[in-house]
């Protein structure tokens, strides 16, 4: 598969209160941008927010409407109360595309990981742009760009109104 389309945009919003506040770095976001770079997509982010549905919502929208071909999201999708990324990502989502976020969490577990299971991330699209919740962590970052990297250029052709190969 060939690589991204031409000027393809990314997003890459962050989800943690803690990472918000500054009491640590965000390395999920950091990492989720540079494998965006290295797809070579030209990535805006990463947007650290705190854990809150409206505030993640309004950054989502953003980045809809300033035309992101792709806005993925790291943080937010466990099973603690202040994990609220997919209750904000459902509110802005018009399509979904289940089939995304499960072959994430079936990476993880048949990688090791059996906590992938708990993931609540949502995939799905909204307009022309693709919108995938990844887990909080540089693994979990690691395993979604694993599973999305090699779908992603025909997602985006696909988006733009390409045809099919």
């Amino acid at each position: 598969m060939t690589g991204v389309p031409a000027l393809a945009r990314a997003v890459v919003v962050t989800a943690s209160n803690r990472a918000s506040a500054g009491v640590y770095p965000d390395r999920s976001g950091e990492a989720l941008a540079e494998g965006l770079r290295e797809l070579g997509f030209d990535v805006a982010g990463p947007h650290v927010r705190p854990d809150d549905v409206d505030e993640l919502e309004a950054v989502l929208r953003a980045a809809v409407d300033a035309g992101a071909d792709v806005v993925l999201t790291t943080g937010g999708t466990g099973l603690s109360p202040t994990d609220v990324t997919p209750e904000a990502t459902r509110r802005v989502l018009e399509r979904d595309a289940p089939g995304l976020a499960e072959a994430v969490r079936r990476y993880g577990a048949d990688h090791g990981v059996p906590t992938s299971v708990l993931s609540r991330g949502l995939a799905g699209t909204a307009g022309r742009t693709l919108i995938v919740n990844l887990p909080g962590s540089t693994g979990g970052v690691r395993d979604g760009l694993a599973v999305l990297g090699p779908l992603l250029p025909h997602i985006v052709s696909q988006l733009r109104g390409g045809d099919h190969a």
